[in-house]
């Protein structure tokens, strides 16, 4: 079952409002009925459909009060279909992780601050790998916000072999508005 289409936000910790989580699933659903209208399926939908929403969390930032930063949590377990020949976690799909989970922090501080959920496009996603996480191993996927300016948005993630208290990759993801496409472009 595809847990994006189907979240109990009442299961999802942290101290974001109902209205809040409720207003950005309203969005996220939408987004994902699109995608399946349109016939895409790819390999993103089957790994990210496994992800698990944890918190969501509008905090101050620590060091400049005046600027809300968002922390969101997530957990999956390692399967199968997520690693490379030795068993281990792919780095292919940890990016996926990284890409796909630090963008919810960035979404959640646009539609908090200016009504308007933005899915913006990759920049750069920067990752550093630490540690293996092996098949059946419990992650925990933690997002932060670290600046979303008017044109650049950036968001730093980590991934957390939850079964053996290390972490397994971590991650930067700067995201910029897409452009409106251009209708007088030729092949």
């Amino acid at each position: 079952m595809d847990t994006r289409e189907h979240v109990d936000i009442s299961l999802i910790g942290g101290n974001a409002s109902t209205e809040l989580k409720q207003a950005f699933f309203d969005v996220f659903y939408e987004r994902i009925k699109k995608a399946k209208a349109r016939g895409y399926k790819g390999f993103e939908p089957e790994i990210a459909s496994r992800t698990v929403w944890k918190e969501m969390s509008v905090l101050k930032k620590v060091e400049e009060s005046e600027n809300l930063e968002v922390h969101v949590v997530f957990e999956i377990t390692v399967e199968e279909d997520m690693v490379n020949p030795n068993g281990a976690l792919h780095g292919g799909c940890s990016a996926l992780l990284i890409d796909n989970c630090s963008r919810m922090p960035m979404i959640l501080l646009g539609l908090l601050t200016t009504g308007r959920a933005e899915f913006a496009v990759s920049k750069s996603l920067n990752i550093l790998y630490h540690a293996p996480a092996m098949v059946g191993d419990g992650l925990r996927i933690v997002c932060t916000t670290l600046s979303c300016g008017s044109r650049i948005l950036t968001s730093c993630c980590e991934i957390w072999d939850a079964t053996n208290h290390r972490l397994v990759a971590s991650g930067v993801h700067t995201t910029m508005p897409a452009s409106a496409p251009n209708s007088t472009a030729k092949l």
